[in-house]
């Protein structure tokens, strides 16, 4: 298992600032071969492990304005507000292909989180599991189906939502994988902190068949909180790069300003390059110590 791991948080619409980290990293030949990834993370992490430069830029921003990607006419068609057919079907299938071959050959690992509506638990799916063309847009629609305005994803059984109800920054997986440094990417500013959920008698109402989603989302804000602590501890203790917008945009789950999203992803453009140098050097420790078990070394260039 590598050392390093590449932690994505989720966010709606404002998982383009992750997509723009992600554009500077593959611009700059960065390659972290151990993801994982919720919600709007899982949807930018697809992209950036096939290595589609540009793509999340244009399947989420350019695609934005269209008539089914964001609408309340969505719910009455196919039960979400947003337009998985489109996302999930005909953009990575027609309109903006995505690289199925590229994607399972590229060396690593890609998890995809979700929430198990039955248990309340984190479900993770490794991209090797998900060999069928299908099967891992069907999982990343999972991760990314919110309670109140998609319908879940059933498969094998199980009815999963949003990873990011109960894993909303998957640090946990990373370390419990054996990583001992993180890369983590946030869509939310310094200084953020989730308030508690006050919806708890809607969730009851809409879903009490679920009592482990309606428990999770309840818990969701003390979660969500508590792993952003952790990262911002381990981030002094040296074993974090925490990469987050430096200044604030508004930008909404299912913002639809084209301009003000652009401005978010270009953020994240420049944040990832302002941390470059400490990406460079945590993932050129890793090729060193690979050398030192007995792999070939291979020079830094190569290796990012």
């Amino acid at each position: 298992m590598g050392q390093v791991g590449l932690v994505l948080e989720g966010g709606g619409m404002r998982g383009v600032y992750t997509g723009g980290v992600l554009e500077c990293f593959l611009e700059h030949g960065i390659h972290i071969p151990y993801v994982v990834g919720v919600s709007a993370g899982a949807c930018n992490a697809a992209s950036y492990v096939s290595r589609q430069k540009g793509r999340n830029k244009r399947v989420t921003i350019d695609y934005v304005t269209h008539p089914r990607y964001v609408s309340l006419g969505n719910l009455f068609r196919e039960g979400s507000i947003f337009g998985w057919k489109l996302i999930f079907d005909e953009i990575p299938n027609k309109l903006v292909p995505f690289d199925f071959d590229m994607f399972y050959q590229a060396p690593g690992q890609l998890w995809v989180g979700m929430t198990d509506a039955v248990t309340g638990e984190t479900l993770y799916v490794e991209k090797s599991e998900t060999r069928h063309r299908g099967n891992i847009l069907a999982m990343i629609q999972a991760s990314s189906s919110l309670p109140f305005v998609s319908k879940p994803v059933r498969e094998d059984g199980r009815v999963l939502f949003d990873g990011g109800i109960t894993a909303p920054i998957p640090l946990s997986k990373s370390i419990a994988d054996g990583n001992s440094r993180h890369i983590v990417i946030s869509t939310k500013p310094e200084g953020y902190r989730k308030t508690p959920f006050k919806h708890t008698w809607l969730a009851k109402g809409a879903y009490g068949r679920y009592p482990g989603l309606v428990d999770a989302l309840a818990r969701r804000y003390r979660v969500y909180n508590d792993s952003l602590e952790q990262a911002e501890e381990m981030e002094k203790q040296g074993h974090v790069i925490l990469i987050r917008p430096t200044s604030v945009i508004e930008v909404g789950r299912m913002t639809k300003d084209k301009p003000r999203l652009e401005e978010l992803y270009e953020l994240g453009y420049r944040d990832a390059q302002a941390q470059l140098a400490r990406v460079r050097a945590w993932l050129q420790q890793d090729v060193s110590h690979a050398g030192e078990g007995g792999t070939e070394v291979i020079s830094t260039s190569e290796a990012i």
